[in-house]
């Protein structure tokens, strides 16, 4: 890791953690830590547990985009260069934007809207959906199923896809975090996610069976051939 490269990114990751110390003494030893899709708290607890927002969002993103590529059997992610420099630093910033925003409303004990923690996901959505296409085949990130690790051609068809509904999802997501209601909001963040979740998955598989077709019948005509002469 060269540090200098790293330095505002990791600077990126101690803000929350510097804003948490910050307002630490202003805090009371009880604090609202979870709110309803209508903004209001329904649960309290000790402000020792905040230590675990900055902890598990922007500062373990940000640890697994630093070891994973170190540790990829096949050293894929290594040669997508700048490209995977790019997507840990959006969304290590993203991740560190929302654990600023959960600790300033826990502060303030009123969350201005909770569709903005949906809409950061929208962002989050769009930047995947941006990069999907450029990712290489790797046991760590993207659409990991058997038969996109099994087929190269499947990875990239499957990504290509996956990338663009994640794309058009986060667009649609972001939209609706601005205009709709709360409620109807998180049903429609629920019913998107679903789809560009399943939908390659289904795909993958899909494909993966039919280029087994085609080579099972490409051997067979080759036997085929082979008769013939």
């Amino acid at each position: 890791m060269k540090l200098k490269k790293e330095t505002p990114l990791i600077t990126i990751v101690l803000l929350p953690f510097i804003y948490l110390a910050y307002i630490w003494n202003e805090l009371p030893e009880n604090v609202p830590l979870h709110w309803n899709l209508e903004g209001e708290i329904d649960r309290y607890g000790d402000k020792s547990e905040l230590l675990i927002i900055p902890f598990v969002m922007p500062l373990l993103v940000y640890l697994i985009f630093l070891v994973v590529p170190e540790i990829d059997p096949k050293n894929k992610l290594n040669k997508m260069g700048n490209k995977l420099q790019s997507i840990k630093f959006l969304i290590t910033t993203i991740m560190s934007i929302l654990a600023l925003f959960i600790i300033y409303s826990v502060k303030n004990q009123s969350i201005a809207n909770p569709n903005y923690i949906i809409l950061s996901i929208g962002l989050l959505f769009i930047i995947l959906g941006n990069y999907f296409k450029t990712i290489k085949p790797n046991y760590f990130i993207g659409i990991r199923t058997p038969w996109t690790l099994e087929n190269e051609t499947v990875w990239k068809k499957t990504h290509t896809l996956g990338g663009t509904m994640l794309f058009i999802g986060g667009i649609l997501i972001l939209f609706s975090s601005l205009f709709l209601e709360k409620q109807n909001n998180f049903i429609l963040f629920i019913v998107i996610t679903n789809v560009v979740v399943i939908i390659p998955i289904v795909y993958s598989y899909l494909k993966f069976q039919k280029l087994k077709k085609q080579e099972v019948l490409e051997v067979e005509r080759k036997k085929h051939n082979l008769k013939k002469r």
